[in-house]
């Protein structure tokens, strides 16, 4: 007598395929929030500490909102590697 737990289902291909797309939805969309959340808190904290300074000029939240988009465009380049 055979394992019934041996005797496995053939796979379906469509459905793999349909599982690993919205896999892959999930897995850039994610990537794309984090990009925006990182973005937008350097960016707040930029003018936050212009408005603490009393400056002018934008200079934090020019320099802060390059540096977010530096760590932004590293993260989202991290996880497409992995």
């Amino acid at each position: 007598m055979e394992d019934p737990a041996s005797q496995k289902e053939p796979k379906n291909p469509e459905k793999d395929q349909e599982n690993s797309g919205l896999g892959n939805y999930a897995k850039y969309s994610g990537i794309g929030i984090q990009m925006v959340i990182i973005i937008l808190i350097t960016v707040w904290g930029g003018i936050k500490l212009d408005k603490l300074f009393l400056l002018e000029t934008p200079v934090f939240t020019i320099i802060l909102s390059l540096i977010g988009v530096a760590a932004a465009i590293y993260t989202a380049i991290k996880d497409f590697i992995r």
